[in-house]
């Protein structure tokens, strides 16, 4: 059959009239939104979420997924609230988010001060890349030594920085002690969590920052990549500020199909760190009875067990690493 000109059927103009449908109601688990860009209902409303004014939580608005993706978004309150956290932030990778919130804190002439037994991304980040590149200078101490910890202190230092468990050492950090010294100088405390996920809970011992590489015990499987800032509201959302937040400028935003691998693995964390901590200690255990040189912070042998035993949750014993 011949269909006049003016009546044949354009693919194009019928595929831009179907509209993606609502999200379905009942949907036992989190959608997965792709989109780089999110449109508002009224030109009016673009000033005022460009401004701050219409946000992700009160009001459900996105802008960009750079800063801000609603199924990356989910992953972080999630985390936020496993650290008793009043926001998070998620990025591309563990190193990211360190970088990111040394940023936030630290500027040009000013110093971080930082534990000397630190995971060796982050040694490389503070000890080279940082002076070389931004003009932050770092100065590296023993934070198991307070007394050296407080002299180090200068009135250029804006950060203090330290890993809750120190990898690979497995020294454990005066979570308390180390927020009343940085508390005094007047600079943030940022706390590496991530060897004791629910293990310790850095914020709730006075830490002002902690961060994470999701890609260790918190994702599980070596298979995704990530990292998460965990802060006030106030910091997150100045370091996602659409003009000049460090998350907006320096790019590394969470995939959000990562985001969503890393949000179904997160129910059943506690069940997989228990028996990660149950296996350690066995292990560590039976090893040093043979007379090998163990490390792990479960042994009466170690020099931090009675510190890990008043700053642990008791439901997830010591901890999954060993030396």
């Amino acid at each position: 059959m011949t269909t006049p000109a003016d009546e044949r059927f354009d693919p194009v103009r019928a595929l831009e009239r179907v509209q993606p449908p609502p999200p379905p109601k009942g949907s036992l688990a989190p959608a997965i939104h792709t989109s780089a860009t999110f449109s508002v209902e009224r030109a009016a409303d673009l000033p005022r979420v460009f401004a701050g004014e219409l946000t992700p939580d009160a009001h459900g608005r996105y802008l960009y997924g750079r800063p801000l993706n609603p199924t990356v978004h989910a992953l972080a309150r999630q985390l936020a609230a496993m650290e008793d956290a009043p926001a998070a932030a998620c990025t591309a990778s563990g190193i990211a988010a360190i970088c990111a919130a040394a940023l936030r804190f630290v500027k040009p002439g000013e110093r971080i001060l930082a534990s000397r037994a630190l995971y060796g991304g982050t040694y490389s980040l503070f000890a080279r890349f940082l002076p070389s590149h931004t003009g932050i200078a770092v100065d590296f101490v023993d934070m198991q030594d307070l007394d050296a910890v407080q002299q180090a202190i200068t009135p250029r230092t804006r950060m203090l920085y330290v890993e809750t468990i120190s990898n690979p050492t497995l020294r454990v950090a005066d979570i308390p002690a180390l927020a009343r010294i940085a508390r005094d100088a007047g600079a943030p405390l940022v706390v590496d969590n991530t060897f004791a996920p629910m293990l310790v809970a850095p914020m709730r011992l006075g830490a002002d920052v902690v961060v994470h590489s999701l890609t260790k015990f918190i994702n599980g499987a070596s298979d995704a990549l990530g990292g998460v800032v965990c802060a006030s509201r106030e910091t997150i959302a100045s370091m996602q500020d659409l003009h000049d937040g460090e998350l907006m400028l320096l790019g590394a935003a969470m995939d959000p199909r990562v985001a969503y691998e890393i949000s179904m693995r997160l129910p059943h964390l506690h069940l997989r760190l228990r028996e990660h901590a149950r296996r350690a200690l066995r292990y560590a255990t039976i090893m040093q009875e043979r007379g090998l040189r163990v490390v792990y912070p479960g042994l009466e042998s170690h020099p931090d067990r009675a510190l890990l035993e008043r700053l642990r949750h008791p439901d997830f014993g010591f901890g999954g690493m060993l030396g």
